[in-house]
């Protein structure tokens, strides 16, 4: 009787691993399919001109942040003139590279000398913001875009892969003590943002204000200008081409800044010499006739 029952046993646990077999490659048909629609949905967000290639998309690094405070501020607008407050670290060994607390200007006196502490040691003052323009590549592109929809007062924790911060090279220090950022190295910053606002506008020579310039006495005093000067009765009239510089008539100045032919300057006339005196003829005798 127990033999039976357990071979009935055995009969029963064979029939249900028998039904649950074809389970499997239904699951995994069931994989596929759904691989097979993320490819055709991702193939489908691209635009009409663009062939359709089949694969997998990949991801080979991205900039990821984190707000441990959210600011109430101005927003952080592009092209702005950003002020933020940072430390930056390696994401390797957690060691500080740099930091605004160590860009402090000593407190100084009304006499302008700096402040004893305590300590001996001169007072500083409170770390100084960065000032940068935001989306001009001046900085590494990882922390340049790293305060996309911050406000100011916010605070953020940024991280850089290498391909965002210094690259394959990294950024040699100036000494052993300081040895700077090593190649290929993720970098973690923490930023507060304190101040946005319009970059000032450039300098251009033409917007430069100028500088009055001292009044100048000229040798000869101004005469009017010759097209202005009535003319004379009689005279045929003898208008200027266009274009080419008025001549002042005999004896009279040109104005200062008017242009002037060039002529040859005439000889000077030379003083007249005195009347050579004629010999005298010597009297002749009177004839005898």
């Amino acid at each position: 009787m127990k033999r039976k029952l357990f071979l009935i046993a055995m009969a029963a646990g064979a029939a249900v691993a028998g039904a649950q077999t074809p389970a499997t490659p239904a699951s995994s048909t069931g994989a596929a399919k759904s691989t097979t629609v993320t490819h055709a949905t991702a193939a489908s967000t691209l635009p009409p001109g663009i062939p359709r290639v089949h694969g997998i998309v990949k991801t080979a690094f991205s900039l990821r942040y984190e707000d441990y405070k959210l600011g109430t501020g101005a927003d952080a607008e592009p092209n702005k003139l950003y002020k933020v407050l940072y430390t930056g670290y390696l994401a390797s060994d957690g060691h500080k590279f740099d930091s605004s607390d160590d860009h402090r200007r000593p407190v100084l006196d009304k006499d302008n000398k700096p402040v004893m502490g305590p300590d001996g040691k001169p007072k500083m003052g409170d770390p100084e913001p960065l000032a940068f323009p935001q989306g001009f590549g001046r900085l590494i592109p990882g922390f340049d875009q790293g305060f996309t929809g911050m406000k100011v007062g916010g605070k953020r924790r940024i991280f850089i892969p290498w391909q965002l911060a210094y690259g394959a090279r990294g950024r040699p220090g100036p000494d052993a003590a300081h040895p700077g950022i090593p190649p290929k190295a993720d970098l973690i910053f923490d930023v507060e943002l304190v101040d946005v606002s319009d970059m000032p506008a450039p300098q251009r020579p033409g917007m430069m204000p100028r500088r009055p310039m001292p009044p100048v006495t000229p040798m000869n005093p101004p005469q009017p200008n010759v097209h202005l000067a009535p003319p004379s009765p009689g005279a045929a009239p003898n208008p200027a081409a266009p274009g080419a510089p008025a001549t002042p008539p005999q004896g009279q100045t040109a104005p200062p800044g008017s242009a002037q032919p060039s002529a040859p300057a005439a000889p000077a006339t030379p003083p007249p010499q005195p009347a050579q005196p004629q010999p005298q003829t010597p009297p002749q005798p009177p004839s005898s006739n």
